[in-house]
């Protein structure tokens, strides 16, 4: 891991044309958000007011935390479709715990706090080892974890809700930070912390170059599988953040909670502008990407429109993005090979 950290990484190819893609992209999930709001604004009047923007925001929070993780699987060119099934089996393991208090009081939640982000990062490291040492898709590896953990969590908790989660859990679901949701501060944080690392850092740059061209990184001396494994320990370790912000939030513990979120993370970071093939993406993106499924998803309740007419809206909206995409892509070429 060491050269991880110390050793310069190589640039990406084509990394002008890469950071142009990336403003391209922002900027037009931008002004797609924007023009989403005004006309929400237009046709329902409730959509701006103040208590309705901090549901939306306390409704994206989720999809925004499991999207930074989705976030650094994607620029390596992988996928996780585990992580609803181990969003689930992070809550109930840390549910248990979150009751338990014989040591001292608040011991069970700091316990639980923990026991969830080891959990998820374990079933992340399961992940990326298998991918990475066996050769195998991380579709299909991740699709078997998928199974494995929705399992998990229901022979731990014998299929039934954990509740009476502690009143310092509930009370900081509820809480507000500066006028915010204290829940979407924490996606906020992430989302930072996610841009600084990928912006910033030598490790950031080899999770671009390796979704780039992972045989140049090899050549250049890197350990590939090591960027590769700990992608996914890193979306692991998101998974169990989403897990104890959904305790916040809904004060239980269920087996079967997170359902589909796996699609709603890959949804938000498509939209944001990454490529399913790696290189491509960015923080700010996703952040986008998953404040616009938001927004719409809440604009659309607001219009009366139903839940079934919502699914094939959000449905259409993600087969646009990616229309838009392979265009924004040529755009960015033809534009780099005349600069």
């Amino acid at each position: 891991m060491t050269d991880l950290l110390t050793t310069e990484a190589p640039a990406p190819p084509r990394s002008r044309n890469r950071v142009l893609g990336q403003v391209l992209g922002e900027a037009g999930i931008g002004v797609a958000l924007l023009l989403l709001v005004v006309v929400f604004l237009v046709f329902a009047p409730q959509f701006g007011t103040g208590q309705n923007i901090r549901n939306i925001m306390t409704q994206i929070t989720l999809n925004t935390i499991l999207a930074v993780g989705m976030t650094f699987v994607v620029l390596v060119g992988g996928i996780d479709l585990s992580v609803g099934s181990v969003l689930a089996l992070c809550a109930v393991v840390s549910g248990s715990l979150m009751t338990w208090d014989a040591i001292s009081p608040g011991t069970g939640l700091l316990l639980g706090v923990l026991a969830a982000v080891l959990v998820g990062a374990l079933c992340g490291l399961v992940n990326g080892a298998v991918t990475e040492r066996w050769k195998v898709p991380a579709f299909i590896v991740t699709l078997g974890m998928l199974y494995v953990a929705r399992g998990a969590a229901q022979e731990y908790t014998g299929a039934q809700t954990i509740y009476n989660l502690p009143r310092e859990l509930t009370l900081f679901g509820t809480a507000t930070f500066l006028g915010l949701p204290a829940v979407f501060v924490v996606a906020l944080a992430l989302v930072a912390l996610g841009w600084f690392v990928l912006s910033r850092t030598v490790y950031g740059r080899l999770v671009y170059a390796v979704g780039t061209n992972e045989e140049a990184v090899r050549l250049a001396g890197h350990r590939t599988g090591w960027v590769k494994v700990s992608v996914f320990v890193i979306a692991g370790v998101c998974v169990g953040i989403a897990a104890v912000v959904y305790m916040a939030r809904l004060n239980i513990a269920s087996p079967i909670l997170g359902s589909g979120y796996e699609l709603n993370a890959i949804a938000a970071v498509v939209i944001g502008g990454a490529s399913l093939t790696g290189g491509r993406g960015s923080m700010i993106g996703t952040l986008l990407g998953a404040c616009l499924l938001g927004v719409l998803s809440n604009g659309l309740i607001l219009l009366g429109v139903s839940d079934f007419q919502r699914t094939m809206i959000t449905g259409g909206v993600i087969i646009v993005a990616v229309v838009l995409d392979a265009y924004r892509r040529r755009f960015a070429t033809r534009l780099n090979s005349v600069m």
